[in-house]
């Protein structure tokens, strides 16, 4: 299908790219069908696009690129809300806020986008048991690792990109709780 969006213009998206978050994205409990869209450029950051709300589109990048150690931790009805059987069929991604001084960008750690990927749910989970921010500043430790994949690059050491799109990336960053 051929949706329209406010920042990529028309785009191609076919059903199996369409994920489903039926609770909404906190402040947006009306949309509910979205996808990753891959600006195709340097950053690594995506965008979740509405499906139906040109307008509607979150920046979003997974917190291992930025916070290795970061690990969200699921309760088991919120293992059962997203159907996973696994945690390795999910992927983890914060939604970004990017001000126009983009030094200043941070991302929301305390209520990340968990995705199943192999069923295309997702839900935006607040963590109760931490003290993670919403808002992280988080600018330095990307730079940091965009620079260093660029090196790694240049030197001819990189296998793979960081991400992948259509596939959904899997993370580790999932962990099963009480």
């Amino acid at each position: 299908m051929v949706i329209q969006t406010g920042r990529f213009g028309q785009i191609e998206v076919s059903s199996d790219e369409i994920i489903s978050i039926p609770s909404g994205i906190l402040g947006f409990p009306e949309d509910h069908n979205f996808c990753l869209v891959d600006a195709a450029d340097a950053t690594m950051i995506l965008w979740l696009q509405s499906i139906t709300n040109p307008h509607l589109a979150f920046p979003v990048l997974e917190p291992k690129i930025f916070k290795p150690d970061y690990i969200v931790r699921l309760s088991a009805a919120e293992l059962r809300e997203l159907r996973l059987a696994s945690i390795k069929d999910a992927s983890v991604f914060t939604i970004l806020t990017i001000p126009s001084d983009l030094t200043e960008m941070t991302a929301n750690l305390k209520a990340p986008l968990v995705i199943n990927t192999k069923e295309k749910t997702a839900k935006q989970v607040v963590l109760q048991e931490n003290d993670q921010p919403i808002k992280f500043p988080m600018f330095k430790e990307l730079r940091g690792h965009l620079l260093a994949t660029r090196d790694a690059q240049t030197a001819g050491t990189i296998q793979k990109g960081a991400l992948q799109v259509s596939g959904l990336p899997l993370s580790s960053a999932v962990q099963l709780i009480g």
